[in-house]
């Protein structure tokens, strides 16, 4: 794939770039390997003060950031300034925690002291997606860097240009020359990159197949990875909600960054006694939206990010419709240039329909008619993903059952499923594992040390 920035809306080319050569990446692995081992003896203090000013750019530009997400990869250009907002407030979260979070924790045992101390591995990559493409790096970088290690990204090859205004936000705030570095290359550069030794551990958020291929790589070189690849989130709906208000956050929840989002709600399962109201509100809310130009303040839905996932999304509704699903509303590409694809909602899904067994990465909801508990949470864990879950009832008893029962990584109970850099993110399954974000995300990529004194 080349490396180039594209408009989803349009599909005309602003920009393209050279990859990089054996040689730039070089320079750039042992610039990055110099630089850790002075950034790694600074202080918590120094770190801090550079972050924060990570976050300030980030605020003050949000709409600056936000159009070249846009013009990159489609989402809407009020969606996409939120976002920037977003990775500053990951900035602050970091900031203020990190110290207390990685201070020295006294242990008793029969020595003199001993105590837990963690300490910065080195140079981490990061493999990251284009559907959050500011979001995903800085959840990963903000602890990464507090921690004291450098960080490498290779992004999307659709969306250089996040890529590179994220390298200069780090360099603008002061970060050490080569601290955080881009690495414009291709997806077929990564082996090489995985198993040199100066690289110290990978995480990537993006498909099964690509984390399965770096799990593979850095096993061969014993290397920590961390993994989050994507879901087919359920989202249930109880009979002692409120139907009209879940109804609306239902069609949020599943058309989100134009419903390209690993923790979309994606499966609707409904029980039967609230189905046909339900269905009724949730049809007339997707129908409501407006699918347009993603610059437009009106927009609440851009195109999708390139024309093979809008061709893959068309491909799986057309399967699951020969098979025998319903379309409820939507189901066709939207003529006009542009990767645009209306809000859908499929009903009378089969169970071994796209529909049913694949995430399908656009505005497209499948919805599902149970009898009781027993038969929704059997439908919600039937599937190889388990990132997230979110269920709506007042019901106590329910309640728990849901949290007990449902295999994910995280469960919502009358909300939608969010991430949120107090909290753990991450799945089970085949949805990856290791944690993002919280106490837990930056002890992801840290040396945990026994020290032992007699």
């Amino acid at each position: 794939m080349s490396i180039a920035s594209i408009n989803p809306a349009t599909g005309e080319v602003f920009k393209t770039f050279d990859a990089l050569s054996e040689v730039d990446i070089e320079k750039k692995l042992k610039l990055a390997a110099d630089v850790f081992q002075s950034y790694s003896k600074t202080s918590f203090t120094d770190r801090a003060a550079m972050m924060q000013c990570a976050a300030d750019l980030l605020e003050n530009e949000k709409t600056t950031f936000g159009r070249i997400m846009t013009t990159e990869m489609g989402k809407p250009l009020w969606a996409a300034a939120e976002e920037a907002a977003k990775c500053a407030w990951v900035c602050r979260y970091y900031a203020e925690n990190a110290e207390r979070f990685l201070a020295d924790e006294i242990v008793q045992s029969n020595a003199a002291k001993s105590y837990i101390r963690y300490q910065p591995l080195g140079i981490i990559l990061a493999v990251m997606p284009w559907n959050f493409p500011f979001w995903q790096v800085f959840r990963f970088a903000a602890p990464a860097l507090m921690a004291g290690n450098v960080g490498l990204l290779k992004h999307s090859s659709n969306v250089p240009q996040c890529a590179l205004a994220i390298e200069d936000i780090f360099r603008r705030a002061g970060f050490h020359e080569g601290v955080f570095q881009t690495l414009l290359i291709g997806s077929e550069k990564v082996q090489k990159i995985i198993e040199d030794n100066r690289v110290k551990a990978v995480t990537l958020t993006g498909s099964e197949p690509a984390g399965k291929m770096v799990a593979s790589i850095a096993g061969k070189v014993i290397k920590k990875t961390v993994l989050e690849l994507g879901g087919s989130d359920p989202f249930i709906v109880m009979p002692s909600a409120n139907i009209e208000e879940t109804a609306k956050i239902a069609v949020k929840a599943r058309t989100i960054n134009n419903g390209q989002s690993c923790i979309a709600a994606k499966r609707f399962i409904i029980h039967e006694k609230i189905y046909k109201e339900f269905t009724a509100l949730f049809i007339e809310g997707m129908n409501k939206l407006k699918v347009s130009d993603p610059l437009l303040d009106d927009c609440d839905i851009g195109p999708l990010a390139t024309p093979e996932i809008l061709d893959e999304l068309e491909h799986q509704v057309q399967t699951s419709v020969k098979m025998g699903a319903r379309i409820l509303t939507g189901g066709k590409r939207i003529d006009k240039p542009g990767n645009f694809y209306p809000p859908t909602i499929l009903s009378d899904i089969p169970k071994n329909s796209p529909a049913y067994t694949q995430e399908l990465f656009g505005p497209v909801a499948s919805l599902f008619k149970v009898r009781n508990i027993d038969e929704a949470i059997r439908l919600a864990n039937d599937t190889p993903f388990g990132l997230g879950a979110s269920a709506w009832t007042k019901n106590k008893n329910e309640t728990q059952r849901f949290i007990d029962e449902l295999e994910t990584g995280s469960v919502f109970i009358n909300g939608m499923v969010a991430s949120d850099p107090r909290l753990p993110f991450g799945g089970v399954k085949n949805s990856g594992y290791g944690r993002e974000l919280s106490i837990y995300g930056i002890k992801e990529f840290v040396n945990i040390k026994t020290v032992w004194i007699k």
